[in-house]
């Protein structure tokens, strides 16, 4: 590249001692005996914090240097996040993970559903959708009772038998078991995720009440995670479109939400552990990242598959409880599950650890979600498995700004004038997550088709985004 911005950045980096080479759309990286790929159009900028993020993650060895990273690159989302950077995905040996690598958010990952309705079926009752569905999604106006048991059932069995195992009352008494046994068949990765309810918290599992009003099921969180109202905007790929069950004007809804507290007592606890276990006298690495290996490494994929198991149960609780207001308001009762795919998560595949950090699988032939900012367009895709970037693709179109330059800017919200509407009760989350804070989804979209990352299928426009 003769740009000379390319060249500022070629001595930017080369002061830290990394070489940098850009062809056809794709960022060399090599530190010392780290080497990395970066998938990114020119246009879109290559931070150095993310950079020197992803060559510490790409070095990161066991204490005999036997065990470690295969390959590392990163999707045009790419930014950096709190210790390791957002878009990164790192294949490691098969017995051996990088719990920081996925971090405290397991499982964060995307869902995606029908309703069975057109905008023109809903559009009329809006002011009394946005009412009910802020109660149950935001103002503590939800009633899922869980027993003990259920969650052990969970955390030691599966999604299944939870399922099962869960009572009638509350929103359980509206749902329909056995639409939501069938949808377990297009949660991509779900029945790979091991599980011991020992690595739980005790009171998901302790005796001392037998049913559990958890505060965290079926809650978006905060930051970057919503419940969406989109419309089908435009069909990309009418025959992937048709096996999703997609035409234009559809009303359809995406769940972005993890696995909450689970989350930071599993992240939290196997991160520590995996830097008590670093022998003592050995040099700590200069990164502060640490890998496990053999038992250990297999010890935490199941406690983290505890985690993963319950971000499910929270993606699909959120789920029922728009079903249900849709169902009660509009009686809507064809809602279909289209997907749901991590993107915060190890997976095992092909002889590897795949650890995704703001990614999202896209092998050949699933279904993948990469979604916009809350004023920006969302995107349905077709994994093409494209080995170079480990069968994967962005889980959406990442942040340009942190949150803290945002809120100095106190940008305007032009949702009252615009087409689609913000609803949360936290001012500070609507500056936070305004659309200038992300980078534009169509240059991301654009960068992973034409290098055979995914091949869209549908366009999704944003109408009312619920925040907590």
């Amino acid at each position: 590249m003769s740009d000379p911005r390319f060249s500022r950045l070629q001595r930017a980096f080369s002061r830290a001692g990394i070489a940098i080479d850009y062809r056809d759309g794709v960022y060399h990286l090599h530190h010392e005996a780290s080497q990395a790929t970066v998938l990114l159009p020119p246009s879109l900028p290559l931070e150095e914090k993310a950079v020197n993020q992803l060559l510490a993650f790409a070095s990161v060895r066991s204490p005999d240097g036997e065990k470690g990273v295969c390959k590392a690159c990163a999707t045009p989302d790419f930014h950096p996040g709190s210790v390791a950077p957002v878009g990164s995905v790192v294949a490691t040996d098969p017995d051996f993970v990088i719990p920081a690598a996925v971090g405290t958010d397991i499982n964060c990952g995307m869902r995606l559903l029908t309703t069975g309705l057109t905008l023109d079926q809903v559009a009329p009752h809006r002011t009394r959708l946005v009412e009910r569905l802020t109660r149950s999604l935001l103002d503590n106006g939800r009633d899922v009772p869980v027993h003990t048991t259920a969650f052990r059932a969970l955390f030691d069995v599966g999604p299944s038998a939870f399922l099962e195992a869960v009572r009638s009352g509350g929103l359980w008494s509206s749902c329909d078991r056995d639409r939501m046994q069938a949808e377990l068949d297009v949660c991509i990765g779900l029945a790979s995720f091991g599980g011991s309810a020992r690595h739980a918290p005790e009171a998901y599992i302790g005796g001392r009440h037998e049913v559990f009003r958890d505060p965290c099921l079926g809650t978006p969180g905060s930051g970057n995670h919503f419940v969406e109202l989109q419309v089908v905007d435009h069909v990309l790929d009418r025959h992937e479109a048709y096996r999703a069950g997609l035409k234009t004007g559809d009303v359809v809804v995406m769940i972005h939400s993890g696995s909450r507290d689970i989350g930071f007592h599993v992240g939290g606890r196997w991160m520590d552990r995996a830097r008590a276990e670093w022998p003592g006298g050995l040099r700590h690495p200069k990164s502060g990242l640490y890998g496990l290996a053999g038992p250990l490494a297999d010890e935490y994929l199941e406690a983290m598959g505890v985690a993963a198991r319950y971000a499910w149960a929270n993606r699909v609780v959120l789920a029922e409880l728009v079903r249900k207001d849709f169902a009660e308001l509009l009686g809507a009762s064809s809602s279909k599950l289209v997907v749901d795919v991590p993107h915060n998560v190890v997976l095992r595949e092909r002889g590897m650890n795949i650890h995704r950090k703001g990614a999202t699988p896209a092998n050949a032939g699933d279904l993948a979600l990469i979604p916009g900012s809350m004023g920006d367009y969302s995107y349905l895709a077709s994994g093409l498995g494209h080995e170079d970037w480990l069968w994967s693709c962005s889980h959406g179109a990442g942040r340009r700004m942190r949150r803290q330059q945002v809120r100095a800017m106190r940008p305007a919200t032009a949702d009252q004038q615009a087409s689609w509407q913000c609803v949360t009760l936290r001012e500070e989350r609507r500056i936070e997550e305004a659309p200038q804070a992300y980078k534009p989804i169509g240059e991301v979209i654009d960068a992973q088709e034409r290098a055979g990352l995914i091949r869209c299928a549908v366009r999704l426009r944003p109408w009312i985004t619920f925040k907590a």
